[in-house]
């Protein structure tokens, strides 16, 4: 848990008991062991941070009726730009870990979307990881991103399946989607904490947005440390108190 924060990051780590169930952290949800444990297990956590952070900015988020699809729509055409290529008058390569940056971006949106569904986080949970093993390999990365788009456009739905063919393009997995998920939310509450909604928080650090200042954090931080979240959000503060200092 984060001390000195608005936001204390709840510690969402799992525990097996000798029935064979699991409890994942704060959602206090059991489901029964399978060979899909791991994923189903990294999907309610995903589930259970993402509608933390929405009841921190809103505690009555769902009563709102956000168009969560609008905003995977238009996170979709910033993640074209990330990718580059498609802009035949200039020069461009990926950004490959800005790539998967917004790629998470578009997840968070569409976890919301899910969240609202009604239905328990196990079931959810179940939902994800099933669609994410069904969806193949993906063939064009323009073309998947434009389907993504377009169902949150015509059917204003998420597209899950769309989102693993994206990440198997990017020679990438489900393991490093819930590590950069995990690691962005906890850069969304630190953005919270720090005035962006109410206009004051500085986005550009040193001539680098965040999220770039966060993707060069990740390469020294270890994931697999239970207090993964904790040293994010520290690296966070340091960099961020470094910022601040130089400019007052």
């Amino acid at each position: 848990m984060f001390q000195g924060s608005k936001y204390a990051v709840q510690d969402y780590r799992y525990t097996r008991n000798r029935s064979t169930q699991i409890e994942t952290g704060r959602a206090n949800t059991r489901y029964p062991m399978n060979a899909d444990d791991g994923m189903i297990e990294k999907a309610a956590v995903m589930l259970t941070m993402q509608n933390d952070m929405n009841c921190h900015v809103d505690a009555d988020w769902q009563a709102r009726g956000r168009a969560w699809y609008r905003a995977i729509w238009i996170e979709c055409a910033e993640l074209m730009d990330h990718y580059g290529g498609w802009k035949w008058w200039k020069e461009s390569s990926p950004d490959m870990p800005q790539v998967i940056l917004e790629i998470v971006d578009i997840w968070h949106f569409g976890l919301s979307m899910e969240i609202e569904s009604g239905l328990a986080t196990e079931q959810i949970a179940r939902n994800i990881v099933s669609q994410w093993q069904a969806a193949g390999e993906g063939g064009d990365f323009y073309q998947e991103v434009e389907q993504l788009a377009t169902t949150a456009l015509s059917d204003k739905r998420f597209e899950i399946a769309s989102v693993g063919r994206l990440m198997r393009l990017c020679e990438s997995d489900f393991d490093e989607l819930y590590r950069t998920y995990v690691a962005k939310n906890v850069l969304n509450m630190f953005r919270q904490d720090h005035g962006y909604k109410t206009g004051t928080y500085i986005k550009n650090w040193n001539g680098a947005e965040d999220n770039e200042v966060l993707a060069d954090l990740l390469m020294n931080l270890d994931s697999d440390a239970p207090d993964f979240r904790a040293c994010i959000y520290a690296a966070l503060e340091t960099a961020y108190a470094d910022l601040t200092s130089r400019r007052s």
